[in-house]
């Protein structure tokens, strides 16, 4: 089975904006989350390392860092385009003036043709959208901002104590869609508080709003978490492997045909988590939605018939007749 025949895919997404491949370098800044603060210890399921595994130490310079990682990936993908991916934590939650710094030296490193901020929706404000605006014009640099916000169901984003509401999230990506960037969302279809519902709504809800990218995470518990003490005590319950693949296949169906899909499942390295993936492997997990798919005769946006007054276009053919 060919992915390309179900779901729009990251990778020629990207490789039809730059015209070849184009590989991810991560960064990893002396940055924190304002959800780390004062005492709280962040979402339920965020450990105190947060999500850089592939990131060097924040100690060392983001030049140093871009150096090592390209040299590893040129060598073994013959690669000439990169991404600087500021990835770990929240990388706008950072005095303006560093982050301007920082984002002055990865767009001074060779062959860097976008940088990809990670951070949250409680994190955009306009001063850093208007520097990141002029940095792209100043040096032909596409910015991407990566947004996290995981669940559509502001009640289960109070449970696991996101620390902000889905208000914060539509205020973010009509604040960027203001420039030329593009806005990646990430979202987890199986939190345990959440339903198919809660998947099919995120399709639905994200299609309705100017985002260009999404990248589905199968959750994962890392140790010393909130949600791993729910987890060993039995206070949660996790959907199963098959739950999670039918919501996704039912989100893709309803996702609108042009966001580009840039992950299905978590690739989390196994010392990493107490749960992960149900003990098996992300690509035998994606064969099996490739089934799926094929099973159900979905394709991505096949069911996107909701949007641009649905009700209306229906009664106008109803009355046609």
């Amino acid at each position: 089975m060919n992915e390309r025949d179900y779901y729009t895919l990251y990778s020629d997404y990207l490789k039809s904006s730059y015209g070849e491949k184009v590989y991810k370098l991560p960064i990893n800044l002396p940055v924190t989350c304002p959800n780390r603060r004062n005492g709280n210890t962040g979402c339920s399921f965020c450990s105190d390392a947060g999500t850089g595994f592939e990131a060097m130490q924040n100690t060392i310079s983001i030049t140093e860092q871009l150096k090592a990682t390209k040299e590893k990936i040129e060598k073994r993908y013959k690669a000439h385009k990169f991404i600087a991916y500021f990835q770990n934590y929240t990388n706008t939650f950072f005095p303006l003036e560093q982050f301007k710094k920082a984002m002055e030296e990865a767009s001074a490193f060779p062959d860097i043709v976008e940088i990809s901020i990670s951070t949250r929706p409680d994190c955009i404000h306009e001063d850093y959208l208007q520097y990141l605006d002029q940095l792209s014009k100043r040096t032909g640099i596409h910015v991407n901002i990566e947004l996290g916000l995981q669940t559509v169901n502001y009640h289960t984003l109070n449970r696991i104590n996101r620390g902000h509401g889905l208000a914060e999230y539509v205020d973010a990506v009509l604040r960027i869609a203001k420039y030329d960037m593009t806005i990646c969302t990430h979202m987890i279809l199986n939190l345990p508080y959440d339903t198919m519902e809660d998947a099919k709504e995120s399709a639905r809800f994200l299609s309705a709003l100017p985002i260009h990218i999404v990248k589905f995470h199968s959750l994962y518990i890392p140790t010393n978490t909130v949600l791993y003490d729910e987890y060993k005590n039995g206070k949660i319950t996790l959907c199963t492997k098959d739950e999670y693949l039918n919501r996704l296949a039912e989100c893709v169906a309803l996702l609108r045909k042009d966001i580009a899909i840039e992950r299905l499942f978590s690739r989390v390295p196994e010392e990493y988590a107490v749960f992960s993936n149900w003990g098996m492997s992300w690509w035998k997990l994606k064969d099996e939605f490739l089934a799926l798919m094929e099973e159900k005769q979905y394709t991505q946006g096949c069911q996107c018939h909701y949007l641009n007054g649905s009700a209306l276009q229906k009664w106008r053919i109803h009355h046609a007749d």
